[in-house]
């Protein structure tokens, strides 16, 4: 049976700390939280279990949501074809993920972001840049990996990182004005 953890909600200030680097070489306890991460991810995507133990789903969950403050983040993302098959999955259970490219074009979301750990409404824009690249210890192949985000991955894996930094995604709406267009910007 999967144990579920209680999210940390953006009113504890535990949300708020930034997280420490996971030491080297890593334990075998912190290869399985970050594979924990990935299956609350997997199990809170199925309908039943969202019903049964009052989860929401979600494509990514760094660490601190759990309230453990390591540099550890997953993220699942579902891509499925046109007749509603799963056309292929991009999944990740990073350990101390850095981004250590990015491009100057920016991108958002259309219909805003949302988080596991935010309950309240926080309508508006979220900055984001359109292709980033992450270097990082992924627990699912086991070795250290570099890879190219782009679009919607890119906007998930920094909603996580950002996590790390005790960053939330609504800091970044443009509080004047948090519906004006980023000029140049990739709409999702």
């Amino acid at each position: 049976m999967f144990e579920v953890k209680p999210i940390v909600k953006d009113t504890d200030k535990l949300i708020r700390k930034k997280s420490k680097e996971v030491k080297e070489p890593f334990s075998e306890e912190d290869i399985a939280w970050a594979l924990y991460l990935r299956d609350y991810l997997i199990f809170s995507s199925k309908e039943e279990n969202c019903q049964q133990y009052g989860l929401r789903p979600g494509v990514g969950l760094a660490s601190p949501q759990l309230g453990i403050l390591k540099r550890i983040c997953a993220i699942r993302i579902e891509y499925f074809k046109e007749d509603e098959t799963l056309d292929y999955v991009t999944e990740f259970a990073f350990i101390n993920p850095k981004i250590v490219a990015h491009a100057q074009r920016m991108s958002y979301l259309l219909a805003g972001e949302g988080c596991l750990s935010v309950d309240g409404e926080h309508q508006g824009y979220v900055p984001r840049y359109a292709f980033v690249t992450v270097r990082g210890y992924d627990a699912i192949t086991r070795q250290y990996l570099e890879v190219k985000f782009r679009g919607y991955d890119a906007i998930v894996i920094q909603h996580e990182i950002d996590h790390l930094d005790g960053i939330l995604f609504y800091d970044r709406i443009n509080k004047q004005d948090p519906f004006k267009k980023i000029e140049g910007a990739l709409e999702i």
